[in-house]
């Protein structure tokens, strides 16, 4: 009978121990038999976290350097234009995600998260050098941000072979790297940098990349040996001639869109509404820790409900918060308690989705169709953050219009997500799916 991620159970008579030795030794692990747990599992989350907190998590933090680029080395350039620094690395996150996906599908995860290590090390060693705008952007935005990409794909691929009813919880505390990263490292870099310098700063972020990937490189692996499969350019689009594959990636590419805003925009926006720079430093550790939570609970509640009812309530909740709380803020109470609001919801929508892929297709597949949605996707985190800094020249640094943008991408995204569930089961509320 089918199974519950469309792969197939078949009833077997026992065979003697002798027997399933033989049968390991022959056709390898049974795609199909899914440990959901145990101590190589759980360290493949716990490698998982290390490299997502390295990766992601240092994504989620982009909004320190929009303001502190405006403030120091690129005073010069427009909000817009800095903009692009931090809109390019999180899109090299995501837009070869594809390849990332394609090369975990045929070596494994062991060397592409080798080469996301190295990519990554190297890219934030050169930043710590850079002078001019060029720098920077070639540094810390394609070269540290390539590296992300190549440790974040194989991580979930990897870790989508070790568990099936557990998925989404295992995904959501790996994943929770991220948020942890995103508080943390905001911290670390306004403090130290102030002490030590922006130089030997971004180098102490290094070294303790270093040694948490590490940490990763040593503990990750697939339950699956390679498919081994060759490239066909085909492969990366047609999942999207599948109509559910096809409006959940449109749902992804608007919540992108505006979803990155908040991480970018809160800091200068709290600060423009009388919010000391000291406290405004803290709004994107606090997103960042309330976004823990976010991908967590909400995760171990999809398992139980459904992944995608879980994520079109909360990005419902994310686009809501953002036009009725963060719209009207004008004073640090509200704007504090916005950074939790849509920091919880946050971290579903954008730590859930690959679950959602893996309900669309075979395991086997994971990292490439993980990787050709968020290639799709990554088009929506290029763009969102200098049409939003476009958006504040115009109204003269004002916020509102940024905000409006902001929550209507949300609104639109939510209602992809909701068309590609009911091209599933239709619009029947208590289906799980």
């Amino acid at each position: 009978m089918p199974g519950r991620d469309g792969d197939t159970d078949i009833e077997q008579e026992p065979r003697s121990e002798p027997d399933k030795k033989l049968e390991i030794k022959s056709t390898g692990p049974n795609p199909g038999d899914f440990p959901d747990g145990g101590f190589e599992a759980w360290l493949v989350v716990v490698g998982g976290f290390c490299a997502i907190f390295s990766s992601f998590g240092w994504i989620n933090c982009i909004g320190v350097f929009q303001n502190y680029y405006e403030q120091n080395q690129l005073k010069h350039y427009s909000p817009s234009t800095i903009a692009w620094i931090p809109s390019t690395q999180s899109f090299m996150l995501f837009f070869p995600g594809f390849i990332a996906g394609k090369m975990t599908d045929e070596l494994g995860p062991r060397i592409p998260i080798l080469l996301g290590s190295f990519l990554h090390i190297f890219g934030l060693m050169m930043t710590s050098i850079s002078k001019e705008y060029y720098q920077f952007f070639l540094a810390q935005a394609v070269c540290s941000g390539l590296g992300c990409c190549f440790l974040f794909y194989p991580v979930i691929a990897a870790c989508g072979t070790w568990f099936l009813r557990h998925r989404a919880l295992a995904f959501g505390i790996m994943v929770s790297g991220s948020s942890l990263g995103g508080v943390v490292l905001p911290i670390m870099v306004q403090r130290l940098i102030p002490i030590i310098g922006f130089g030997w700063t971004m180098r102490a972020v290094a070294f303790t990349f270093l040694g948490l990937l590490v940490i990763a490189n040593l503990t990750i692996k697939s339950r699956l040996p390679p498919a081994r499969r060759p490239f066909k350019f085909t492969e990366m689009v047609s999942p999207f001639a599948e109509k559910p594959f096809l409006l959940l990636a449109l749902a992804a590419l608007f919540i992108y869109i505006g979803g990155f805003l908040p991480f970018n925009f809160l800091i200068l926006q709290g600060e423009a509404s009388g919010m000391s720079a000291n406290m405004a430093s803290y709004l994107v550790p606090i997103l960042n820790a309330a976004s823990i939570f976010g991908r967590i609970v909400p995760a171990h509640i999809g398992d139980t409900f459904g992944v995608f009812n879980v994520m079109i309530v909360l990005s419902a909740f994310g686009a809501i918060m953002t036009l009725a709380l963060w719209l009207p803020a004008a004073s640090n109470a509200p704007i504090i308690v916005y950074a939790v609001a849509y920091g919880f919801a946050s971290g579903c929508t954008l730590s859930i989705i690959p679950a959602m892929v893996a309900k669309l297709g075979h395991i086997s597949k994971l990292g490439a169709r993980s990787g050709a949605l968020y290639a799709f996707s990554s088009i929506g985190v290029l763009i969102g953050s200098p049409i939003g800094g476009a958006i504040q020249n115009r109204q003269h640094g004002g916020y509102s219009g940024l905000i409006i943008f902001s929550g209507v991408a949300l609104i639109i995204g939510t209602f992809f997500a909701v068309f590609s569930r009911a091209a599933q089961v239709g619009y029947k509320l208590k289906v799980k799916i």
